[in-house]
């Protein structure tokens, strides 16, 4: 599945650069040295985090999106940033295991 095909799916796009991105898989974490050496590429990686560091490790762990649970807001500081470095964004108003079951079921 392709990054943009989660806005058909309730998922808001924060930062789109790259919508034709594929998602093979998905990884939930906040602690960030933890995430970045456990997801894996082109996995959608669901967090609460909203700091720049976020971005530099979606970044060196390769994931095809950021998804922010439960209504978390990027500043806009960092939007630009990860439109500048690539890095895909979006958001779901969830809680994370329900945006977590949500990718399960539309990602093979």
């Amino acid at each position: 599945m392709k990054v943009s095909e989660l806005l058909s799916h309730g998922f808001e796009a924060v930062s789109l650069p790259d919508g034709d991105r594929e998602i093979v898989g998905v990884y939930i974490g906040d602690l960030l040295s933890w995430v970045m050496g456990r997801a894996e590429m082109d996995n959608a990686w669901i967090t609460i985090m909203t700091n720049v560091n976020v971005i530099a490790v979606a970044s060196l762990a390769d994931t095809s999106c950021v998804i922010l649970a439960e209504g978390v807001e990027l500043p806009e500081d960092i939007v630009q940033t990860a439109q500048e470095k690539g890095i895909n964004v979006l958001s779901s108003n969830q809680p994370t295991y329900e945006t977590a079951v949500q990718l399960a079921g539309l990602v093979s």
